[in-house]
């Protein structure tokens, strides 16, 4: 398909754990997988230190496919509890800086992690990506 790149590993972000990508470019967008705090299962420290660790990766995973956390128009975030929402505004409030894209969060049953985020953000900059 002309016009689609798929960026399989960002540096810095745990690899993807199944038959996808960390993200795919297509029609000016980067669409992004859900990114989590770390492999499933492992010790991450808080849930503060997750959501900041989740983040992190989420804005690698844009950086290395030609974007960044400025040009996000579309944030889903999946909680495993709901306790977690106010943590979790809070370091969201911290790397958004005041930027408000559209957003969805909801409380789900997740394999193993506590959170899980992806995006949709506009393309800045074209990058190589593999098919």
């Amino acid at each position: 398909m002309s016009g689609i790149q798929r960026f399989a590993s960002a540096p810095g972000v745990p690899a993807a754990v199944g038959p996808y990508v960390q993200a795919t470019s297509a029609g000016g967008f980067v669409f992004t997988t859900g990114q989590i705090p770390a492999a499933p299962g492992a010790e991450t420290g808080t849930f503060e230190d997750e959501v900041h660790a989740t983040l992190s990766h989420l804005e690698s995973v844009l950086v290395a496919a030609g974007s960044d956390l400025e040009h996000i128009v579309k944030i889903n975030t999946y909680l495993s509890s709901r306790d977690q929402l106010e943590t979790y505004n809070r370091v969201y409030e911290r790397f958004l800086a005041g930027r408000r894209p559209a957003r969805t969060t909801v409380c789900v049953g997740l394999w193993g992690v506590s959170m899980e985020i992806d995006c949709i953000a506009v393309v800045t900059t074209p990058q190589g990506g593999s098919t």
